[in-house]
C-alpha cells in the first residue's frame, strides 16, 4: 500500500526530474518549427503542483494528495501534452477517491479513469502518442494487479510496459519512423512514472540538476545558472556586466578567482569575444575595476548594480499586498465578452481594438496556461464569454478552462491570429450566442494563413530535409518549403496562397522585421500582383514568426 506522503513525495520528485530531462524531450519533437515544446510544457505542468504538494501534512491520505495534485495540474496545464498530463492525473484522482491508501487495484482502477478522461478530451485521437503509452501501461497495471499485491512490482511492470510500447510509437508514427524518435508526449510520461517509481522503491526525491545540459547555449547557461541564486541573499549588491576582451587579454579564471574573494554566487561565461559576469558583492566598484584589466565594457546592455535586499523588501510587501487583495472576478455587465491570445504589441492593440476585453500574452512559444485562461474569463465583465486561443496548442487548455468557471464560456477554434481577427469581425451584438458561433466560425474558417518562421533544429519532415536556422514557409499550418531568405520566403508563400479570387492580403510583421523592410516587401508584392489585390501592413511586433500573412 502506498500512504499519502509517498505519493506526494513521488509527485514531486517527477516534477524535479521532468525539469532536469525537459530539454531530452523537447528534442523529439521533429516538428522543426519553434514552439513551447512537449518537455517544457509538461514541466510546467506537473511543477504547478510542487508548491501546494509541500504543505500537505504527512499524515495527509492519499486521495487528498491525489486531487491537490489533479487540481493543480488542470491549472497549471500548457500545451497538448501538458492538458493530457493533467487528464491523465485528473482520472488518478478519481480512481483514488476515499483511499487513504492506496493498493495496486486503486491504482489500477486509477490508471483506467485516467486514459478514459484523456482520450474523451482528445476530439482525434492519434496512436502512436502519449495516449497510446497511457493505455498500455493502463492495461498492463490491470492485469498485474491480478496476480501481486506488492506496489513496487506493479509498478516496475507499469512502467516496463510503458517504455515498451514507447519504443514503438517510432514505428506507429511515419514522421516518427523518418526522424527515429519516439514519440515525445510519451517519453515525458514515462520520465514522470519511473521517477514517481524510484520514491515507491525507497528512494530520495530527486534534485534540480546543478549544472546547465552541455547542449546550451552560453547565454542560457547564463541564465540558468544566475536563476539558481535567486534567493540567496549574503550580500547586498547584484553586480552584472559583460566585457568585450582585449587582444592580450589575461585567463579569464583569474576574473573569476578574484570575484570569489569578494562575494559569492559567481557565474563567468566565458565567449570568444565577450565576458558575462554575475556577482553578489558589497564592493561592486572593485568587481567592475577588476573586469577593466581583462577588457572594456560594452553599452548595451549597460552594467547592472541592484540593492537585492531593498528588491527582497519590495516583493514582500508586494506579496502581501497581492495576497490580503485577493483576485476579484468581474461583474458581468454585458452580454459578450472576449478574451484572445496573442503576443506582440501590435497584435495585443490590434485586438482590443476590436473588441477584445483581456489579451492573455502567448503564443508559440510561450503556451498560457489553464488558470491563465481562466483569470481572463474571469476578468471579462460579461455574463457569456467567448474564447478565441489563436493556436493548436493552445485550444485543449481553453477548453480545460471552461469547466472551471460558472459563466457561459464558448471556445472557438481559432488556430491562427488572422483567425481570430475574422471571428471578431463576424461578430454582431444583436445576435444571439449560437447565431454568433455559427457566423464566427464560419469567417475564421474562411482565412488563409501563411506563417514565415525559422527552424529551431535540424529534421527531416514531409520530405524536406531542414537544417537549423532555415526559413520556413506555413501553408495554413503545413510546412510548404524552405528558404534562405525572409523577403523571397514571404512573396513566395504569398503567390501560393493566392488563389484568384482574394481581394486582401494582409501583412503582419514581427519584432525581427524592421518596418522599412516590411513597407519595401509590401510595394514589391503590390507592384508584382497589381490592383486586383489590396496589400495591407501591419505591425504586430510578434516573436518568432517574421510574418503572418493573411488572406481573404
Amino acid at each position: 500500500m502506498i500512504n499519502g506522503s509517498t505519493l506526494r513525495d513521488a509527485i514531486i520528485s517527477a516534477a524535479v526530474t521532468i525539469n532536469n530531462k525537459k530539454r531530452e524531450v523537447d528534442e523529439l519533437n521533429v516538428y522543426p518549427v519553434p514552439d513551447g515544446d512537449t518537455g517544457t510544457n509538461m514541466s510546467m505542468t506537473i511543477g504547478n503542483s510542487v508548491a501546494e504538494l509541500k504543505r500537505l501534512p504527512d499524515n495527509a491520505q492519499a486521495s487528498e494528495v491525489a486531487s491537490t495534485a489533479a487540481s493543480a495540474f488542470l491549472r497549471g496545464a500548457r500545451g497538448n501534452s501538458g492538458v493530457i498530463l493533467s487528464l491523465i492525473f485528473r482520472g488518478i484522482s478519481k480512481g483514488l477517491k476515499g483511499c487513504s491508501e492506496a493498493s495496486c487495484e486503486n491504482f489500477a482502477d486509477a490508471l483506467e479513469k485516467g486514459v478514459e478522461a484523456a482520450y474523451k478530451a482528445v476530439m482525434k485521437p492519434v496512436e502512436g502518442t502519449i495516449l497510446t503509452v497511457v493505455k498500455a501501461a493502463a492495461a498492463k497495471a490491470r492485469e498485474i494487479a491480478a496476480d501481486t499485491n506488492d506496489d513496487v512490482v506493479f509498478w516496475t511492470e507499469v512502467c516496463a510496459e510503458a517504455e515498451k510500447v514507447l519504443a514503438q510509437t517510432t514505428e506507429m508514427l511515419p514522421q516518427l519512423k523518418k526522424a527515429g524518435v519516439v514519440d515525445a508526449g510519451g517519453k515525458g510520461l514515462v520520465i514522470i512514472f519511473t521517477a514517481m517509481l524510484d520514491v515507491f522503491k525507497g528512494g530520495a526525491i530527486a534534485k534540480p540538476e546543478e549544472a546547465p545540459a552541455n547542449n546550451e547555449s552560453s547565454s542560457d547557461s547564463f541564465r540558468t545558472a544566475v536563476s539558481e541564486y535567486d534567493d540567496e541573499i549574503n550580500y547586498t549588491y547584484c553586480t552584472e556586466f559583460m566585457v568585450e576582451k582585449d587582444d592580450n587579454c589575461p585567463d579569464v579564471f583569474m576574473l573569476r578567482a578574484y570575484l570569489e574573494t569578494i562575494g559569492d554566487c559567481v557565474v563567468v561565461v566565458d565567449d570568444e569575444k565577450i565576458i558575462k559576469v554575475h556577482v553578489h558583492t558589497d564592493n561592486p566598484g572593485k568587481a567592475l575595476q577588476k573586469a577593466l584589466e581583462f577588457g572594456h565594457f560594452i553599452n548595451d546592455p549597460r552594467p547592472k548594480i541592484e540593492n537585492m535586499r531593498i528588491q527582497h523588501e519590495n516583493k514582500v510587501k508586494e506579496a502581501k499586498a497581492a495576497e490580503e487583495e485577493g483576485f476579484t472576478p468581474a461583474e458581468p455587465e454585458k452580454n459578450f465578452g472576449f478574451v484572445a491570445v496573442a503576443a506582440g504589441h501590435g497584435l495585443e492593440a490590434m485586438f482590443t481594438d476590436l473588441g477584445v476585453d483581456v489579451v492573455v500574452k502567448g503564443g508559440q512559444t510561450m503556451n498560457p496556461s489553464t488558470d491563465d485562461i481562466l483569470r481572463a474569463i474571469l476578468r471579462t465583465p460579461a455574463h457569456t464569454v467567448f474564447v478565441l486561443p489563436n493556436n493548436k496548442n493552445i485550444i485543449m487548455a481553453a477548453e480545460q478552462a471552461v469547466k472551471l468557471t460558472d459563466r457561459k464560456v464558448c471556445v472557438l477554434q481559432t488556430r491562427t491570429i488572422p483567425q481570430g481577427i475574422a471571428a471578431m469581425l463576424a461578430f454582431d451584438e444583436s445576435a444571439s450566442l449560437s447565431d454568433n458561433r455559427i457566423n464566427m466560425t464560419k469567417a475564421f474558417e474562411k482565412v488563409s494563413t501563411g506563417l514565415i518562421t525559422f527552424a529551431a533544429r535540424n529534421s527531416e519532415f514531409e520530405g524536406h530535409s531542414i537544417k537549423e536556422g532555415e526559413i520556413l514557409a506555413l501553408d495554413n499550418g503545413k510546412l510548404s518549403f524552405t528558404e534562405k531568405d525572409i523577403n523571397k520566403a514571404t512573396y513566395k508563400l504569398v503567390k501560393k496562397l493566392n488563389k484568384g479570387d482574394v481581394n486582401y492580403i494582409t501583412l503582419i510583421y514581427g519584432a525581427d522585421v524592421t518596418s522599412e523592410n516590411a513597407e519595401q516587401l509590401q510595394q514589391f508584392i503590390q507592384n508584382k500582383l497589381g490592383d486586383k489585390v489590396e496589400i495591407l501592413l501591419v505591425n504586430g511586433g510578434q516573436p518568432v514568426y517574421y510574418y503572418i500573412i493573411s488572406v481573404e
